[in-house]
């Protein structure tokens, strides 16, 4: 394959080591019926263990230099297609049917790994599973439990049941990163397990509570929703919420708990 140094602005850090490639493709749990769609397939080193373990590859790639040397790679291979774009601009019902199954799997880029994983959870056509590599911080904060929790972590679990596989340091990269990396195992919810009214009103809910996260709750909810301290710990209590908590420790139920009376609330501006 061409040789092609790695650009910047596109956080490519391209994957070496043989055996994080093979944990990647054993958490993924591929078999010869699957469909997996591989975000930023770079070099292809990941891509040759996936078209060697699966039934079927779309490889999207954004770096038109690349393209070339997957398209070499796809010429002794039957089941690989190549498709290049930007994968946050493609519509996945443009390349995926949507009466078919799929997998995620990729070495995402660190700049754009949250925005490409929430665009796949939120779609209505939804893989069965994501595994991809993730900077470790952004891993450990999917995973978070109550008390450490954040925006990102409620949305994630919210749509799936996150789960770090592997730790990875830098030196499994070319060229290496400055941070440490993770193998991330997604398994997406058929439905939600709380009780969601509406995903854009749960989500203004959640982010409206995150306003302040330092403050605590009531005045939190109270700027980010533009409602009056006393309405917000009205609907505080009346979802079993002590207001005087930070939002960072709630439960994904409780973020439930509370969008649901909200809801009831009626009030004009949520």
């Amino acid at each position: 394959m061409v040789r092609y140094s790695s650009k910047k602005s596109l956080g490519q850090h391209f994957l070496y080591d043989n055996k994080i490639r093979a944990a990647i493709v054993k958490s993924a749990q591929l078999s010869s019926d699957d469909l997996v769609l591989e975000v930023g397939p770079g070099k292809g080193f990941l891509t040759k263990e996936l078209i060697n373990n699966s039934g079927e590859v779309i490889a999207v790639e954004i770096d038109e230099r690349l393209i070339q040397g997957l398209e070499n790679l796809s010429l002794n291979s039957k089941n690989l297609k190549i498709i290049s774009g930007d994968i946050l601009e493609i519509e996945i019902n443009s390349i995926i049917s949507e009466d078919i199954n799929y997998k995620v799997v990729a070495n995402l880029p660190y700049y754009a790994a949250s925005k490409i994983i929430r665009k796949f959870l939120e779609v209505a056509h939804k893989p069965t599973s994501l595994t991809v590599m993730v900077q470790l911080e952004v891993a450990n904060q999917m995973v978070a439990s109550p008390g450490q929790m954040g925006i990102l972590s409620v949305a994630i679990q919210l749509y799936g049941n996150p789960k770090i596989v592997k730790k990875v340091s830098a030196s499994s990269f070319k060229p290496k990163p400055k941070v440490s990396s993770a193998v991330m195992n997604i398994q997406v919810h058929k439905e939600f397990q709380v009780d969601v009214l509406s995903e854009d009103h749960f989500f203004k809910v959640v982010r409206g509570g995150f306003f302040s996260p330092r403050k605590q709750l009531r005045n939190s909810l109270s700027k980010g929703l533009n409602i009056s301290p006393v309405q917000a710990k009205k609907c505080l209590e009346d979802s079993n919420i002590a207001p005087s908590r930070r939002p960072q420790t709630l439960s994904l139920k409780e973020w439930s708990r509370l969008h649901v009376n909200l809801m009831g609330c009626n009030f004009d501006n949520i």
